[in-house]
């Protein structure tokens, strides 16, 4: 009786060594949308460290950020969505706080239509720059921040549109992080009349973690095992250094006037102790 408990107890284990979690996460709006390139990346390396059999895939139908965070609180159509945090969100939402892009979505860089470089060289202050318009999603978490800095921000649901509203002169930038920016100026499908502005910067706290649904813990430990293990090992560093160091070089932030905004939205739970999860900057001019 004692070898069928422990014979059975073994194939337990043994069958949950070998099930597969299935990771469903968002589809990109097109094809030449690259911002789940990385993500997506760093969800398999956190994957492979805890040696679990899994399967990654994007969902069958894409969908804006509002309607995927959504999905994800209804656990349908997908069970991991990557996205800026703020409070409501970590409300609604259980987050694995281990800031995916070492808080550069927070470093702003300006995209500007091409005929506007001039107009950007009489911005010396913080109070110069509240005076132009920026576009933004609608639903992203930086709109608020930027409304709550005194900024009077132009949005819109489709990311893809957003382009369109800067090359229209609804507004007047289109504040976006080190990250994204040089795959977008780089990109025919935005990049037509657009520029990344020289001399300028915007810099607040901001975190983008991955998400998964309240009732999904053991999920969210999971992940967390993973990308904790890439930490120590180095090759959670590794795969940041490798994607996003020609970015960094590229953006010249220390060279740039750095204008630093207030992020209220940030949850207290933020990890800003943790020094080893931040993109550490070197001394840049910065203003208040």
């Amino acid at each position: 009786m004692v070898k069928l408990i422990v014979g059975f107890a073994l194939f337990i284990s043994l069958s949950a060594q070998a099930a597969t979690w299935r990771i469903t996460y968002p589809r990109p709006m097109s094809e030449s949308d690259k911002r789940s390139i990385y993500p997506v990346k760093l969800l398999a390396l956190a994957l492979e460290q805890t040696g679990v059999q899994y399967s990654l895939m994007p969902s069958e139908r894409i969908m804006l950020q509002n309607k995927a965070l959504k999905r994800l609180m209804d656990s349908r159509d997908v069970n991991v969505v990557w996205s800026v945090t703020d409070k409501q969100r970590e409300q609604q939402l259980l987050p694995i706080r281990i800031p995916i892009y070492k808080g550069l979505i927070g470093w702003r860089l300006l995209l500007i239509r091409d005929d506007m470089p001039a107009r950007f060289k009489y911005v010396q202050k913080l109070e110069h720059l509240i005076k132009l318009i920026p576009v933004q999603g609608r639903d992203w978490p930086d709109t608020k921040v930027l409304q709550a800095n005194g900024f009077n921000v132009t949005s819109d649901n489709s990311y893809g549109n957003l382009f369109n509203i800067l090359r229209q002169a609804q507004g007047d930038f289109f504040p976006r992080s080190v990250v994204e920016i040089w795959d977008e100026i780089d990109n025919p499908a935005y990049n037509t009349d657009l520029m990344v502005e020289n001399e300028i910067a915007i810099r607040y706290p901001e975190a983008m973690y991955f998400f998964v649904n309240k009732k999904s813990r053991p999920l969210a430990n999971l992940l967390e095992k993973g990308l904790e293990k890439a930490i120590e090992n180095g090759t959670f560093e590794q795969l940041f250094v490798h994607t996003f160091q020609d970015k960094l070089d590229r953006a010249k932030m220390s060279s740039r006037h750095i204008f630093e905004l207030e992020n209220s939205f940030l949850p207290t739970a933020t990890p800003l102790e943790r020094k080893e999860l931040w993109y550490q900057p070197e001394e840049a001019s910065a203003e208040n």
